[in-house]
C-alpha cells in the first residue's frame, strides 16, 4: 500500500481494496476461537453486517454504540458502519449504569450492540437500570422517552430464553442484500464523521469526539509505515477496541498494511503469550504495563516470541529497563513509542523503527508526515525554542471535526486556524524529536485510563452525606497513579470509606473508584480562595507511605 492509495478512502473502501488483493490472505484470526476468516470472508462477512444494519433502518450519520470486549462481532461492526456511513460509538466495557446512560443520551444512539458483560459486570442488568423500558422490550426494538433516539438493543451472541434483546445471528438473517450496500456505500465521502470515541473532561461530563473516515484510515496508516508493517505481518491486538489504541493503531493501522489482526478478548499475560506464539506474531501492541506482565509471568519461557520484530507502547512513559525486555527478551527490536489524544485520530509523534532505543525511551517521537507540531510558550509569547517548554499544538488532516454537540469545547481546543490544543506541556529538539514534560493540570493517568478528576467529583457531589470532595492522582507503582480524595462530610455524618466506595460500585468505572479516601475538615486554599490540590497530594503522599513510590 502506498501513500496514494489511501488518499480518498473509507474505511469500507479500504477494505474492499485489500479484499481484492488479498482475497486468499488471513484477515481477522482469533486463535482461542478456531476462527479464521481470509479477507475475501471477512469482506463477505461485513457487507451482511452492513446490509444487516440497514434493514434495522440504520441511516447514513445514525449513530451505533458498541459495548463490549475485543470480541470478532466489534471488528464487524467497526467495518460495517464504515460501509454505510452510520457513525461507530464505542463505550468504554468499565462503564456502569450512569454512564452507559449518559453516553446513550448525549451520543443520540439509535442501536446499542452489546455483549454479556466482563468479569462480575452484567452488561444486560446495567442497561435495564439505564434503560428500565428494555424489560418491556420485544426482540431487542426499545422506545423510552428519556432515549427517543435508541430504538434496537442487539446482543453480540445469542439471548437466553426470555432475554428482550435481538440475538446476533437473528440480526444477521434480516440483512438487504448486497447491492443495497453498495449503493450506500457509493454515496459516502472521506470527510464524513464515522467514528466517535469519548474522552472525559474537566466539566466532568465525557464528550464524543468525532473522526473522519479520512482522519482514521491515514493516520492509521502513518502509524504503520513507521514500523514498516507489510502484509507478511501479523499483528496482536491485546488493547481495548473501544479506546483509539485499538481500533486505529490496532485493527486500522492492520488493514491498510494488508496484515493479518490477531485480537485478544480481554487482556491476560498468557492469552497475549500463546497467540503470539501460536499465530507467530510480528507485532505486538501495549501499555508498559501489558508488557511488565506479560514479561513477567511465570510460563513466559513456555512460548516463543522470537517472531517479533515491532509494536506499539504508548498510554505512559515506558521505563528504559522495560524496553530493553521487550527488545532483548521479546525480540521486538523495532518496537515504536506512539503520542497524541484521540482529539487527534489519535497519534501525532511516533518514533521510527530504525530510532536508536535512546530515542524511544527518551521521545514520543517526532510528528508523523502531513502533520504539524509547534510547541507554544505558555505565556502567549509564540512558538517556543529547541529545548525550550511549552504546550503542544498540532494541526493536520488528524484533527478531529470537533466534539459532538458540544461547540463551546471545541472552541476550547480548536483554534480558527485549525490548532489543536493538547494540553500537554512538552519540549521539541533541533531534529523535532519531542519529550512530554507534563500534561492536562488535573489529569490522572491509571494503567493507561484517563481519569478527570471534576467527573469523579461531580458524581460524589450526588452523596447527601458529602459536603465536599477534591479528587486528585497520588503515584502506584502498578498503575503508575491512582485515584485519591480528600471528603468533608456534612455535619453529624457517620459516612465511612466503605460507605463511599459501596456509593460507587455499580455507577462509575472501577478505575475511577478512589483507591486512597481520606476525610478533612478544610482544605488548604490560596490567598484567593483556590484550592492547592498540589498540597492535598502530598498530604496524601505520606499520610499512606507513598514517597517512595516512583521516586516521589
Amino acid at each position: 500500500m502506498r501513500p496514494g492509495d489511501i488518499e480518498g478512502l473509507t474505511v469500507g473502501g479500504l477494505l474492499d481494496l485489500v479484499r481484492e488483493r488479498r482475497p486468499d490472505d488471513d484477515a481477522l484470526v482469533y486463535p482461542d476461537r478456531g476462527l479464521r476468516y481470509t479477507y475475501d470472508e471477512f469482506g463477505a462477512a461485513v457487507e451482511r453486517c452492513a446490509g444487516a444494519l440497514m434493514a434495522l433502518g440504520i441511516g447514513k450519520g445514525d449513530h451505533v454504540a458498541v459495548w463490549g470486549q475485543n470480541v470478532p462481532e466489534w471488528v464487524t461492526l467497526q467495518f460495517a458502519t464504515g460501509k454505510i456511513g452510520a457513525v461507530l460509538v464505542t463505550v468504554n466495557p468499565a462503564y456502569r449504569s450512569r454512564e452507559l446512560g449518559y453516553i446513550l443520551e448525549q451520543s443520540d444512539a439509535a442501536a446499542l450492540f452489546l455483549t454479556r458483560g466482563v468479569g462480575d459486570a452484567d452488561f444486560l442488568e446495567i442497561l435495564q437500570t439505564a434503560v428500565p423500558e428494555l424489560a418491556d422490550a420485544t426482540g431487542g426494538e426499545v422506545s423510552s422517552e428519556e432515549l427517543p433516539f435508541l430504538k434496537h438493543v442487539v446482543l453480540m451472541g445469542e439471548p437466553e430464553h426470555g432475554e428482550p434483546v435481538l440475538g446476533f445471528g437473528d440480526f444477521l438473517a434480516g440483512a438487504v442484500g448486497v447491492e443495497e450496500v453498495r449503493g450506500r456505500q457509493a454515496t459516502l465521502s472521506a470527510g464524513d464523521v464515522i467514528n466517535m470515541q469519548y474522552t472525559s473532561g474537566t466539566t466532568g461530563f465525557p464528550k464524543g469526539v468525532q473522526l473522519t473516515h479520512a482522519n482514521i484510515v491515514k493516520n492509521a496508516f502513518a502509524i504503520g509505515e513507521c514500523m514498516e508493517l507489510g502484509p507478511e505481518d501479523r499483528v496482536c491486538i491485546p488493547v481495548p477496541f473501544f479506546h483509539c489504541f485499538g481500533c486505529v493503531l490496532g485493527t486500522l493501522n492492520t488493514v491498510t498494511h494488508e496484515g493479518t489482526m490477531v485480537p485478544v478478548e480481554s487482556f491476560d499475560p498468557e492469552k497475549v503469550l500463546r497467540a503470539v506464539h501460536e499465530e507467530r506474531c510480528t507485532a505486538l501492541l501495549g501499555v508498559p504495563t501489558m508488557f511488565i506482565a506479560e514479561l513477567d509471568h511465570p510460563d513466559f519461557n513456555r512460548y516463543d516470541t522470537t517472531s517479533l520484530r515491532t509494536g506499539i507502547m504508548a498510554g505512559s512513559p515506558c521505563p528504559m529497563e522495560v524496553m530493553k525486555k521487550v527488545v532483548d527478551v521479546m525480540g521486538a527490536s523495532e518496537i515504536t513509542i506512539a503520542y497524541g489524544q484521540t482529539e487527534s485520530s489519535p497519534v501525532i509523534t511516533q518514533t521510527r523503527a530504525e530510532d536508536p532505543l535512546e530515542i524511544r525511551v527518551s521521545t514520543v517521537g517526532r510528528a508523523l508526515p502531513d502533520v504539524e507540531v509547534r510547541i507554544v510558550g505558555l505565556m502567549g509569547e509564540g512558538d517556543c525554542e529547541p529545548g525550550e517548554q511549552g504546550e503542544l499544538w498540532t494541526r493536520g488532516y488528524h484533527v478531529m471535526k470537533g466534539y459532538y454537540k458540544m461547540d463551546d469545547k471545541t472552541d476550547e481546543v480548536l483554534d480558527e486556524d485549525g490548532w489543536l490544543k493538547t494540553g500537554d506541556l512538552a519540549v521539541m529538539d533541533e531534529d523535532g524529536y519531542v519529550r512530554i514534560t507534563g500534561r492536562a493540570k488535573d489529569m490522572i493517568i491509571r494503567g493507561g485510563e484517563n481519569v478527570y478528576p471534576r467527573e469523579v467529583e461531580e458524581f460524589l457531589y450526588t452523596h447527601p452525606e458529602i459536603s465536599d470532595v477534591q479528587v486528585y492522582g497520588v503515584p502506584d507503582e502498578k498503575y503508575g497513579e491512582q485515584v485519591a480524595a480528600a471528603v468533608r462530610k456534612r455535619p453529624g455524618s457517620e459516612l465511612t470509606v466503605e460507605d463511599i466506595r459501596e456509593y460507587c460500585r455499580g455507577e462509575i468505572a472501577r478505575y475511577k473508584i478512589p483507591a486512597y479516601l481520606d476525610f478533612v475538615e478544610d482544605y488548604p486554599m490560596t490567598a484567593s480562595g483556590k484550592i492547592q490540590k498540589y498540597k492535598l497530594r502530598e498530604a496524601a503522599v505520606e499520610r499512606h507511605g507513598l514517597e517512595k513510590v516512583r521516586g516521589v
